[in-house]
């Protein structure tokens, strides 16, 4: 048979038995569409008969609760839900137009009456309570009669519902059944006129043109959303099927080297980004911390398959301290010195064991592990390391990275010597470069930044004096007389702690600040402060010095006076120490400020 005749054919069986089937569908519908009524119809007249029964609890609830705590909105609740029940019973007179059945209306009306005469005893419940007589509502309404209203109501309702069940459940049956049916025949001959379909398909449409360019139609789409993923199944047929999936294979390639390149550029520009990031974050740290802080946030994202540490060499320049780590590491030491890293000794990037190619740092724990130190310098200054610990099975791109492992080394070691730096210059601007305490200037910007009114917290001052220093410098010379104030100092530094501040006032003076102590833990610290200083002899090139001695004036404020005298009653009571033989502690608050001498110091 010709294919114009079975196309023919097979287009007129497809056609009738389309309208067959579309004919079994709509019967199916039109079943459901009556399956879906009848289970409204169920939920409609289910749902009002326990709205039903459920006022009437309801009422009751309210009734009760009015007549035992007498509550005004008990009542008030008791009149809406008896308002509600009204307007439920009216509800039951349109049951009829639901497809109720006479049985099941005369439940309804059962329902009503009963809900009526419970009704009829809240209400002379209520009645009789609002006359006084709680005693007798309380007996209408937990009495036998109410209960047996109840109960009816209920069992009234559990029958109008068992009437509705299984009148409503036969008519789904029914609906349900009838659906399916036609939903079947309906099926069927869909499915017959498919099988017809893909018949006719196969055998008009020959396998050898319909396949190769259904298959090659899916993978062009794919490769013109540049989904190159996709496998090309090579076909080397010579007719133009076979030429058109060779140029298929080439486009794929041509996109898969494509996307390769765009994958590097992206990748590229992105850690190109992120280092832009990092070197300005270095650059606005203001401490060593954070400086570790932003390595330790950046090159994991620069280096994701890289655990890594940030190591710092000492004033010495012997030995590396770790000041920041990320991704967990483990085969370097938290420090070594710095003879330990070939990194350091070449002074520049070294790979510890590339293949057993190569010798392994000894700060590593592992000669099996892959290492790369790269060192930090600044100036020609080395000043730190870089050190990275691979986390997968990659080995280093040393040669493909090496620009961006330089150019953050770099940049991190001029952050690491700036901060150095700042720091030194900072200690040389506010510490004594004799005793390494806080200068004068420090001492003068603390007392600027105290409150100056009388609410203020209480802080103590102490002014601490060496007895006879002259002498220290005149019979031993003024290197002696150094020692004796090295020594003082490093005393009064390991005696206050983080009880205060101590700060060399000028000469052999020095002074303590105690925020939150009173004068009596101010003189308290002094009595320590003389008796640890009192009790070692001291020697300098092998004389001996013999003992040092202080005296210690001890003021407070703002209870005893305010801030802005705070120094002046110090010395004063330094002064007074003096004056009574030195070697003593004094407060200020036990002076008599008539004295011409402490009028003198006040001065």
């Amino acid at each position: 048979m010709r294919i114009n005749a079975i196309t023919n054919w097979a287009y007129g069986v497809t056609v009738l038995l389309t309208g067959l089937s579309g004919a079994a569908f709509i019967l199916s519908t039109d079943s459901a569409i009556k399956e879906r009524q009848a289970v409204e119809q169920h939920l409609v007249l289910d749902t009002l008969g326990e709205e039903l029964a459920l006022g009437a609890e309801t009422r009751s609830d309210e009734a009760r609760l009015y007549v035992m705590r007498g509550d005004e909105r008990h009542l008030e609740a008791f009149h809406r839900a008896e308002e509600e029940e009204r307007r439920r019973e009216e509800a039951t007179k349109t049951a009829t137009n639901l497809g109720a059945t006479p049985a099941e209306i005369a439940a309804l009306q059962d329902i009503v009456r009963e809900a009526e005469a419970l009704d009829k005893v809240e209400v002379a419940a209520i009645d009789a309570y609002q006359k006084g007589d709680r005693a007798g509502a309380q007996v209408r309404l937990f009495g036998p009669e109410h209960e047996r209203l109840q109960t009816a109501l209920l069992e009234t309702v559990a029958r109008f519902r068992d009437l509705t069940n299984v009148r409503t459940g036969a008519a789904l049956n029914e609906a349900q059944e009838r659906s399916d049916w036609y939903a079947a025949a309906a099926k069927t001959m869909l499915g017959i006129t498919a099988a017809l379909f893909l018949s006719v398909l196969y055998f008009i449409l020959k396998r050898r043109v319909a396949m190769p360019l259904t298959r090659m139609s899916g993978i062009v789409t794919r490769l013109a959303e540049q989904d190159y993923a996709v496998e090309v199944p090579l076909d080397r047929r010579s007719d133009e099927i076979g030429e058109m999936n060779k140029a298929i294979h080439i486009f794929r390639e041509n996109g898969l080297e494509r996307d390769r390149l765009d994958a590097e550029r992206r990748l590229d520009q992105q850690t190109k980004d992120l280092i832009l990031q990092m070197m300005h974050r270095l650059q606005a740290c203001q401490s060593q911390d954070e400086l570790a802080e932003v390595v330790a946030r950046f090159a994991p994202q620069v280096f994701p398959n890289l655990a890594g540490h940030l190591y710092v060499l000492n004033d010495s320049r012997t030995l590396l301290s770790r000041v920041g780590t990320w991704l967990d590491p483990q085969h370097s030491a938290p420090t070594f010195p710095s003879s330990a890293c070939w990194g350091l000794r070449r002074g520049r990037p070294h790979v510890s064991n590339r293949g057993h190619s190569d010798i392994a740092c000894q700060h590593l724990d592992d000669e099996g592990v892959i290492g790369l130190c790269v060192p930090l310098t600044a100036q020609g200054d080395t000043i730190g390391l870089l050190y990275f610990e691979e986390r997968s099975e990659e080995e280093f791109a040393v040669e493909a990275s090496r620009l961006y492992l330089e150019l953050i080394a770099e940049n991190i070691g001029l952050a690491v010597a700036n901060l150095q730096l700042r720091e030194k210059l900072t200690n040389l601007a506010v510490r004594d470069a004799l005793t390494g305490l806080l200068n004068r200037r420090c001492l003068d910007e603390a007392l600027n930044r105290q409150p100056r009114g009388q609410a203020g917290k209480p802080l103590s001052c102490l002014m601490i004096d060496i007895d006879h220093f002259k002498r220290f410098n005149d019979e031993f010379g003024h290197d002696a007389g150094d020692v004796v104030m090295q020594y003082v100092a490093q005393i009064i530094v390991d005696t206050v702690g983080d009880a205060g501040s101590a700060y060399r006032f000028g000469g052999e003076e020095f002074t303590v600040l105690m925020p939150d102590a009173g004068e009596a833990e101010g003189f308290e610290l002094a009595e320590r402060l003389r008796m640890r200083i009192g009790t070692t002899p001291l020697s300098h090139r092998g004389r001996i010095l013999g003992t040092v001695s202080v005296s210690v004036g001890v003021a407070s404020a703002p209870d005893d006076g305010p801030v802005a005298t705070l120094l002046t009653r110090a010395d004063a009571a330094l002064l007074d120490a003096k004056n009574h033989g030195r070697n003593r502690s004094v407060r200020a608050s036990g002076l008599v400020f008539g004295d011409d001498e402490v009028q003198r110091s006040l001065a």
